[in-house]
């Protein structure tokens, strides 16, 4: 099974450098990574540039026009360009713990998707925390928050989480993971929801419409987030009556989707939208 490591960016390569710092340091490594760029300047180019000359696995660097907050296209078109059947997704300012990668690929099961909370880094330790280029977290580390969501006890969470089919308030699109095919069969992210706001939750819905089912990753697939100031939420309540939509009608399948950069099976897509 070939899986895909997809990490989201937008212009800031100093969060990025210690999050491929924290990949490179996988147990467990990714078939390929690929940073899905929403439209960074050179800076973070040539980070990357220089990440992919002696990277343990490939890193393909996905770019398009900075025209505002379009997370849904630049993932669509990063996975429209992998041959991996497994998506594993994360954003560029959440550092990965060792086992990362490994507890996502350890938990998949057909016809499920799985996703994991988030430890959050503190905003006074951040120059610090970038000086040091810290990717290491223990349970008592400095300006951790919600340090109970940084032990690492995979088998504990296997006995308390099951897959089922209700959207958990839980789900970050930042520590997501999923098959390839079933991302397809809804589309994939809906390219209507620019600005920040619900892009996760609602292509979510259409996966669990269906018929996909979740399962949360508690104490394995940690991440750490690394504190900064929120987006505009701007376009959040058109955003949100678009996942209200999906809802509502039971939406699988989104037309403004992944097919425009990739042909999508007419027997699926048929299966999709009925």
């Amino acid at each position: 099974m070939k899986s895909a490591l997809i990490i989201t960016t937008y212009n800031w390569p100093e969060a990025l450098e210690l999050v491929l710092k924290s990949v490179e340091k996988q147990i467990v490594l990714p078939t390929e990574v690929m940073i899905a760029d929403d439209g960074s300047t050179d800076e973070t180019k040539k980070l990357i540039e220089r990440f992919q000359y002696n990277f343990p696995v490939p890193i393909t660097h996905v770019w398009h026009k900075d025209e505002g907050f379009r997370r849904s296209a630049i993932l669509n078109l990063a996975i429209s360009k992998t041959d991996a059947d497994y998506i594993i997704q994360l954003d560029g300012d959440c550092i990965i713990h060792k086992s990362f990668v490994r507890d996502h690929l350890n938990s998949v099961e057909s016809g499920i998707y799985l996703f994991g909370s988030r430890v959050n880094i503190q905003e006074p330790y951040l120059n610090e925390f970038f000086k040091n280029k810290t990717i290491k977290f223990p349970y008592l580390a400095k300006g951790v928050k919600k340090r109970n969501r940084n032990i690492h006890l995979p088998l504990l969470g296997e006995m308390l989480y099951k897959k089922n089919n209700k959207l958990s308030g839980k789900l970050r699109g930042c520590n997501l993971s999923y098959w390839k095919t079933d991302f397809l069969n809804v589309n994939g992210y809906n390219e209507d929801m620019t600005g920040w706001g619900r892009e996760d939750s609602e292509f979510i819905i259409r996966m669990i419409n269906k018929g996909i089912l979740g399962k949360r990753l508690k104490y394995k697939a940690i991440i750490y987030h690394i504190w900064h100031k929120e987006s505009s939420k701007e376009k959040l309540d058109l955003n949100h009556n678009i996942q209200e939509n999906a809802l509502k009608n039971k939406l699988t399948w989104c037309e403004n989707g992944i097919d425009k950069y990739i042909n999508v099976n007419p027997v699926k897509k048929e299966a999709a939208v009925s």
